[in-house]
C-alpha cells in the first residue's frame, strides 16, 4: 500500500489495519503490528503510527497487552464491518435515494434497478 497525501496518514493507517483485520490478516485476539514496525514499514514518525493504532484502541478493535504490545479485539472484524455498512448507507443508499425520488422513482423501482445491478445488468436490460 502507498501512503498518499489525500486522507491524513495516520487514518490510512488505522484503515489499513482495519483492512488487515477484515482480511484475517490480523486475526481476533492475536498480536497486530506495533507503533515501530509500522513507522518503519511505511517511512512515517512513530507518533503518526501511534495515532492510527490509538484511533482503533479508542474504537474497541485494539487493546494494549502491557509489555507485549497491542492485538485485535474479539469482535473486531463484526464492529468493523456494522461500522462500514453505516457508512455505506449513509454515504450511497441515502444519496441514491433522495436521487432516485427527485427523478419520481418508487422504492419498488429503485429496489428493482438495485437488484439488477447487483445480478451484473445494465440498464438496458429489460426482464
Amino acid at each position: 500500500m502507498t501512503l498518499n497525501d489525500q486522507a491524513s496518514i495516520y487514518l490510512q493507517i488505522a484503515r489499513m489495519l482495519e483492512d488487515g483485520v477484515l482480511r484475517g490478516i490480523y486475526p481476533e485476539e492475536e498480536q497486530a503490528p506495533s507503533t515501530n514496525e509500522l513507522a518503519r514499514a511505511y517511512s512515517i514518525n512513530p507518533a503518526t503510527a501511534a495515532k492510527g493504532i490509538n484511533l482503533l484502541v479508542d474504537k474497541g478493535v485494539l487493546y494494549k497487552k502491557r509489555g507485549i504490545g497491542m492485538f485485535v479485539a474479539a469482535g473486531a472484524a463484526g464492529a468493523i464491518r456494522a461500522e462500514r455498512r453505516e457508512a455505506f448507507y449513509e454515504k450511497y443508499v441515502t444519496a441514491l435515494v433522495r436521487e432516485g425520488r427527485s427523478l419520481g422513482l418508487t422504492a419498488g423501482e429503485m429496489a428493482e434497478m438495485v437488484a439488477r445491478a447487483a445480478k451484473g445488468g445494465t440498464h438496458h436490460d429489460h426482464e
